[in-house]
């Protein structure tokens, strides 16, 4: 498990017993590279991930999928799938947004998901189908981190445990060229939060500066 993780103080019975990443490469979810995924923030109005020193990270919202929502089945499996694919690119983002500065930390270093937004674009008034479109974002969050919905539950429970489960708001009526928009947040331990804010900031993309001092410890 994740270095910090061991450490942090949440119940025994409900810590998980397995590599993120063992999941994570039986999804089939690529994660990048260094070179492509670790950026610079520089001319970029707003940041894909801020860490906090509580330990709470903040991802920002995706926008996925190439047509807007309605209560068509097919639809809505467009929708689901736009969503999972969505979790994917944030699951890479969040990674390189934990791992990249070399503090030790990674995925398994996710304590538990707190909250997901899931913004449905439809011009439907009728259209009730919004919670299902972002069941496909949620439940991919759960297949990684754990939860009764993911991939790897049997009969609505996960022996991995339940990090993955999150508090949700998922709305429609939204307009654009696109299925949804999900955002999320998580909780790391706050010693590793405050361990990367001290060493390169709480912003990721990261400042030109503190791309510079990552990529030269990198390369060391």
């Amino acid at each position: 498990m994740g270095k910090y993780y061991e450490e942090a103080a949440i119940p025994d019975e409900m810590r998980r017993g397995y590599d993120v990443y063992d999941r994570i490469r039986s999804l089939g979810i690529d994660l990048g590279s260094f070179e492509d995924s670790v950026t610079s923030l520089k001319g970029a109005g707003i940041a894909g991930v801020v860490f906090h020193d509580s330990g709470l990270v903040y991802l920002s919202g995706a926008g996925g999928g190439e047509k807007q929502m309605n209560d068509d089945p097919e639809r809505v499996l467009h929708g689901q799938k736009a969503a999972s694919d969505i979790a994917d690119s944030m699951l890479a983002r969040l990674h390189w947004a934990i791992a990249c500065g070399g503090e030790g930390g990674d995925l398994n270093d996710v304590l538990y998901t707190v909250k997901a937004l899931g913004m449905v674009v439809s011009t439907d008034v009728e259209f009730n189908s919004g919670p299902a479109v972002v069941n496909g974002f949620s439940f991919r969050w759960q297949s990684v981190f754990g939860g009764g919905m993911g991939e790897f539950a049997s009969d609505g429970e996960d022996a991995g445990g339940y990090a993955g489960v999150h508090a949700r708001s998922a709305i429609g009526g939204f307009t654009g060229r696109f299925s949804l928009e999900p955002e999320i947040i998580v909780a790391i331990p706050q010693a590793l939060a405050r361990e990367i804010i001290a060493n390169r900031g709480w912003v990721f993309p990261l400042p030109p500066s503190m791309l510079d001092k990552v990529s030269a410890a990198r390369a060391s």
